[in-house]
């Protein structure tokens, strides 16, 4: 069983950059893909991001690419996200994520197991 906990949301103006961190407990971390989910309010949960186990391999939803970037820490048991020139609707509650489906990549909440309790990210303008 893996747990998450994620940092680094805050209050930030449009175009600013924010790294957000998850941190990682539990002995199959290094062997997950892991993602990054958002949540709007009165909006449904949507993918964001997702890195394989290795790290070697991302994808992105077509709303965030060329902007954020996901990475991972296997020896801290940590993923990263790295938002760049942030836009007034990236405004959402961040959420880490472990997959426990094996095909990767996945951006089904579904196919994913394993949740922290999201970090606010609030781009003002």
């Amino acid at each position: 069983q893996v747990q998450l906990v994620e940092s680094g949301g805050g209050l930030v103006q449009a175009g600013d950059s924010l790294r957000l961190s998850c941190a990682a407990s539990g002995r199959t971390f290094s062997s997950s893909a892991m993602g990054w989910f958002r949540q709007a309010p009165g909006k449904e949960r949507q993918f964001v991001a997702t890195i394989n186990w290795s790290g070697g391999s991302t994808y992105y939803a077509d709303s965030v690419k060329g902007r954020f970037a996901i990475s991972r820490d296997n020896a801290k048991s940590t993923v990263y996200l790295q938002m760049n020139n942030l836009k007034l609707e990236d405004t959402a509650v961040y959420y880490c994520a472990g997959a426990t489906y094996k095909s990767w990549p996945t951006s089904q909440t579904n196919d994913y197991g394993y949740w922290g309790q999201g970090t606010q990210v609030t781009v003002s303008s």
